[in-house]
């Protein structure tokens, strides 16, 4: 079972993957966490370069799509694919959707397309199910008690695209179950451990 979580930053979801990763383990699920981009040395490398580069290393849109498409396939191909052959559970921080929303909808890129590279670049390896952690970004902004990196630095318009993108796939995908991430953490977990169970059918 592959489970993968988005939504815009700010939102939780590193507590919330922490906390299902959690819920699994304890009920005796063997479960590998792993991060997009990164979880790999490469993807790693390819994080710092896309979240980290200033002025003096300029990324094109079309180029930052394709950077992650990389590490995505880096990951799927030495983590997630390996770790669902063996029967394991994969709780991922990001994934496709990801590229979709931030180059696509909120970047200006195509998104069929970016959808059409993705399923190239994971040999169509999708979640079974998609925790969107939904927020207006104002609050989710307030929750960034760091500084921003690069891609968080892109100014209020874009994050206000960004919800929009991902609310508009919701829409279009049964797989994408949009959690309203305003609320206490317990009371998200207990909702996403609900459709987890009901995914494992448990």
């Amino acid at each position: 079972m592959f489970f993968s979580f988005d939504g815009i930053d700010g939102a939780g979801k590193s507590t919330q993957v922490s906390l299902l990763a959690g819920s699994l383990h304890d009920r005796g699920y063997e479960v590998v966490v792993c991060r997009d981009p990164g979880s790999t040395t490469l993807g790693e490398r390819i994080r710092t370069l896309l979240l980290t580069s200033g002025k003096e290393t300029p990324i094109d849109r079309r180029s930052e799509m394709f950077l992650y498409m990389a590490a995505r396939a880096q990951l799927v191909a030495e983590v997630i694919r390996p770790a669902l052959e063996a029967r394991k559970v994969v709780v991922a921080d990001r994934y496709l959707l990801a590229n979709v929303v931030y180059q696509g909808h909120a970047g200006g890129l195509e998104p069929a397309e970016i959808w059409q590279v993705g399923r190239i670049a994971t040999q169509g390896l999708l979640p079974n199910c998609v925790f969107l952690l939904d927020m207006v970004p104002d609050s989710a902004g307030l929750r960034l008690n760091r500084p921003l990196d690069r891609m968080e630095s892109q100014g209020d318009e874009y994050r206000e695209r960004l919800r929009a993108g991902f609310l508009a796939e919701a829409g279009n995908c049964p797989q994408i179950h949009v959690i309203a991430a305003d609320r206490p953490i317990s009371e998200v977990q207990a909702e996403i451990w609900r459709i987890a169970a009901e995914e494992l059918g448990i």
